[in-house]
């Protein structure tokens, strides 16, 4: 838990700094706006390098942390398009900045899903990297320990997203099942996984083997690939 917290901490600060260094950015683009000719005739307009600098920094944070389905990733592309003609660049940057603000507010409030997936990817990337050091350190039963964390974690956010009760692992483990998010098939492989996890924290090293927990490790980053990053 506690390197899960300075995993969520540090991922939601960088993304929350860069929200604001591109706040500060159009600000200042905005700022710089000023009047010309153009083949439409006389209107405020932004420095073009500038807005486009601006542009591809936001699509970049919105694909991460909003996804490119998301209303805000649409929104944005189509806020791009000049429309009528006439329409100055200050205008488009404008209605980019509206969905940019509306992104920026909705992360800020914890409305974006797969920011929580994302700080979750990186959380059990993390974990089971550690899991990957210990083992190859020859400390299996700790590397098990870690693994079994991860799972049981991902079993819970797998509740969460499909209105599942938080319970053990093996009421978990079913009630899963039981909604189609996995099969019979991964359920025992789950129930196998859990009971090499118990049997490491409880120092019962003669009911495994190393082979069993690098498995483990290998069947836990599977299972996540599978069903919870995006």
């Amino acid at each position: 838990m506690f390197f899960e917290v300075l995993a969520l901490n540090k991922t939601f600060m960088k993304l929350t700094q860069r929200f604001e260094e591109l706040e500060e950015q159009v600000s200042q683009i905005e700022a710089s706006t000023s009047f010309r000719d153009s083949m439409y005739g006389r209107g405020e307009y932004v420095n073009d390098e500038s807005l486009l600098n601006w542009k591809v920094k936001v699509r970049s944070l919105l694909s991460k942390v909003c996804g490119e389905e998301s209303q805000h990733f649409k929104q944005f592309e189509i806020a791009e398009d000049y429309g009528i003609v006439g329409t100055t660049n200050l205008e488009i940057l404008k209605r980019l900045k509206a969905v940019f603000i509306a992104a920026k507010e909705d992360f800020e409030s914890g409305y974006l899903l797969s920011i929580k997936t994302l700080v979750q990817a990186e959380v059990f990337d993390s974990e089971l990297e550690q899991a990957n050091e210990l083992f190859s350190s020859g400390y299996s039963t700790a590397a098990a320990v870690i693994a079994g964390v991860v799972l049981e974690t991902a079993l819970r956010e797998l509740c969460d997203r499909n209105g599942i009760s938080h319970g053990k692992l093996d009421k978990m483990n079913t009630d899963l099942v039981k909604v189609g998010v996995y099969n019979k098939l991964n359920q025992k492989r789950i129930t196998a996984l859990a009971s090499i996890r118990n049997s490491a924290a409880h120092g019962k090293q003669d009911e495994f083997t190393d082979q069993d927990v690098s498995d483990m490790i290998r069947d836990v980053n599977q299972f996540l690939a599978n069903h919870l990053v995006d």
